[in-house]
């Protein structure tokens, strides 16, 4: 199945240990930083690392809100009380690959996109859970596009083939029973690298409908200029679903477990705070500029909507969204395992905490 797809996601380093999936605006980490060398940005404290149980570690920048408990883990002292003197650093994609499978970076947030990644031999598995939701499939104002179906034989805006909003598009249309192979499937897609223009293509009928990180689907819902006719955190197969996960290190992973441990707990902690406290929370993200996003409001909202809370049994949850997601992308040809489930249980190692 979509032997043609994966040769080109393969020869284009799509997936694959380049580790590009880092890069997507939503859960991926968007630092801004062209630099192959990465550069401290946050201390978590002045005083010495000595202080510290487990010494100094480093956690790629991220301006996306899917990582927000790492900031909020910084600001709140959830580290600092777990042993760890954290530092947020900027790093492009290539140093994030070598950070992962040294051991330097222990943990960096991603979705299901990263998958394929693991499957190419990226030293890293998932380790815990972030979010739900965070893409959206907006059309028009008042376009007769109403459902899945009704996408057959359009064309669908993305951020790129083989991006997050093109897999998420693709799960919804391909569970509805749409053919979703690239070269013949039943809808056509258009890569834009600026979220703005794949709007404006869709104002002016280039597009039939658009695939989009958060925030900007929700801001232009809100102005009215689109209908939103899918949302990953609202859809009954998605709605109660993970998508936002934690990757480790499996270097860490392996030969320090109890650090690992440490900053799942301090993350947790950072979770639970900004589902209890989304205001403070915003105002944490917007005083130290952690968001590209300036709009109190609109924080609190995907905060609330993300659903950010550690969640009862959540290891057995996280299992089953892993392999949830790898059956799913199987289905539609983004994995090549024979045995998705294998797959699965290999991609999450639950974590002592």
């Amino acid at each position: 199945m979509l032997t043609e797809h994966r040769l080109t996601m393969k020869a284009t380093a799509i997936f694959g240990i380049l580790l590009t999936t880092l890069t997507f605006g939503g859960c991926g980490i968007s630092t801004g930083s062209s630099s192959n060398a990465a550069s401290t940005t946050t201390d978590n404290s002045n005083s010495k690392t000595a202080d510290y149980k487990y010494g100094t570690v480093e956690f790629p920048k991220s301006s996306s809100l899917c990582s927000s408990p790492i900031a909020i883990a910084l600001e709140k002292g959830f580290f600092k009380d777990e042993g760890i003197n954290a530092k947020l650093v900027t790093a492009d994609a290539e140093t994030r690959k070598v950070g992962l499978d040294t051991g330097r970076f222990p943990v960096t947030n991603g979705d299901f996109q990263f998958f394929p990644s693991i499957e190419q031999g990226v030293k890293t598995s998932v380790v815990g859970a972030l979010h739900k939701g965070c893409i959206k499939i907006a059309v028009k104002k008042g376009s007769p596009i109403k459902t899945a179906e009704d996408l057959k034989g359009k064309t669908i805006g993305v951020d790129e083939i083989g991006g997050t909003p093109y897999m998420a598009a693709n799960l919804w249309l391909g569970d509805a029973g749409l053919n979703v192979d690239q070269k013949n499937g039943d809808v056509k897609y258009l890569p834009f690298d600026d979220a703005n223009l794949e709007f404006e293509a869709l104002q002016n009928g280039q597009i039939d409908a658009a695939a989009l990180w958060d925030p900007l689907p929700t801001i232009q819902e809100a102005k009215g200029t689109v209908d939103i006719i899918f949302d990953l955190g609202k859809n009954p197969k998605f709605a109660k679903r993970f998508c936002c996960f934690l990757y480790g290190s499996n270097k860490v992973i392996k030969e320090k477990p109890d650090e690992m441990s440490a900053i799942l707990r301090a993350l947790n902690k950072a979770r639970d705070y900004i589902a209890q406290h989304p205001e403070e929370s915003a105002d944490i993200i917007m005083a130290k500029k952690y968001s590209t996003i300036n709009d109190k409001d609109l924080i609190v909202k995907l905060f609330k909507d993300y659903d950010y809370a550690v969640q009862p049994d959540e290891a057995k949850q996280i299992e089953s969204d892993v392999d949830y997601f790898s059956e799913g992308l199987k289905k539609i040809g983004f994995l090549e395992t024979n045995d998705p489930s294998a797959f699965a249980k290999q991609a999450y190692q639950k974590i002592d905490q």
